[in-house]
């Protein structure tokens, strides 16, 4: 079976429809619709059904498409490392960080990047991991870096673990709750609180200790995944900010910001990882991004290897 042929699979499973795979393949339709009769006459077997609103495998199409995936991935893999193996360029790059990372390590990485690398061209996505982790499958993205703990167990993805990053509630100085000591969850609450997407452990955690019924949803008077905005949101308004403590130090320390502490709250965090495609070979540029990765480097420092 001819790899290119396999690709037409896969992008006619992917798009459902001949006009639109046809394009995503570089071909015309008819040529698309040949090579997807001859699999099917390779085979012995009807690998679709032509619906008049789409086009969807059968039950031997779906048979086929899990090895023809796996087949076209790998062969993609192969192609890219043969590259990367006969000279090793650096070559451009693109990955994924969420809001967290987005928010404390992303510019001064990038201004790094650039003071040493200024040839290469490198793309970067904000979002979440639900967001993220589509781009990386669809191998838009060479890996990303977001919180976890929401990640779908997926035997295609690589999570590497990295540290903790640490998250509190912070207000602008002339806030009601400011001057007051330790608030509890129910007055920042009243004010509504500015956040992130936040992982379902937080969620539960926090709507337990605000005693929701069980089942109701934790309200967000803001959630927004631009910590950015949020933080502009917070100093011009009674907005609760809940943020990572690294994205705000520098606000905190010039008093434009106001730590809340809260009482009875245990500490909150986020588990950051680095999210790459099982199998496949990561390029030199992206080697280089993970190295520079502050989290990397204090996890490793922590387990006795220090990334140089």
């Amino acid at each position: 079976m001819d790899i290119r042929r396999l690709t037409h699979i896969v992008a006619l499973a992917d798009k459902r429809n001949f006009a639109r795979a046809a394009e995503l393949s570089n071909l015309s339709q008819p040529a698309l619709t040949r090579s997807i009769q001859a699999a099917e006459a390779e085979f012995g077997l009807r690998l679709f059904d032509r619906g008049s609103a789409e086009v969807t495998p059968t039950p031997a199409g779906a048979f086929v498409l899990e090895r023809a995936r796996r087949l076209v991935f790998d062969s993609r893999c192969l192609k890219r490392d043969m590259d990367l193996y006969r000279d090793r360029r650096l070559g451009d790059t693109a990955f994924g960080v969420g809001p967290f990372p987005a928010a404390t390590f992303l510019s001064e990485l990038l201004v790094g990047l650039r003071g040493s690398f200024a040839g290469i061209c490198v793309r970067v996505e904000v979002g979440n991991w639900d967001r993220l982790s589509r781009h990386l499958r669809d191998e838009d993205i060479e890996f990303f870096v977001a919180d976890t703990r929401d990640l779908p167990h997926d035997p295609a993805l690589l999570v590497r673990a990295l540290r903790r990053e640490t998250g509190s509630f912070y207000v602008r100085p002339g806030h009601p709750l400011a001057a007051q000591g330790a608030a509890s969850l129910e007055q920042v609450w009243a004010f509504g609180v500015a956040s992130v997407r936040l992982p379902r452990s937080v969620r539960a955690t926090l709507a337990r200790l605000l005693h929701l019924p069980p089942g109701d949803t934790l309200p967000l008077a803001l959630e927004c995944d631009d910590v950015e905005t949020l933080k502009r949101v917070a100093l011009a308004t009674d907005t609760v900010l809940a943020a990572p403590d690294a994205s705000v130090a520098a606000l905190v320390e010039q008093g434009v910001l106001v730590h809340l502490p809260l009482a009875g709250l245990p500490p909150l965090f986020s588990e950051m990882g680095v999210v790459t495609l099982r199998g496949r070979t990561p390029s030199p540029m992206a080697e280089v991004i993970v190295a520079r990765l502050p989290w990397m480097v204090a996890a490793e420092a922590t387990a006795g290897k220090v990334t140089p």
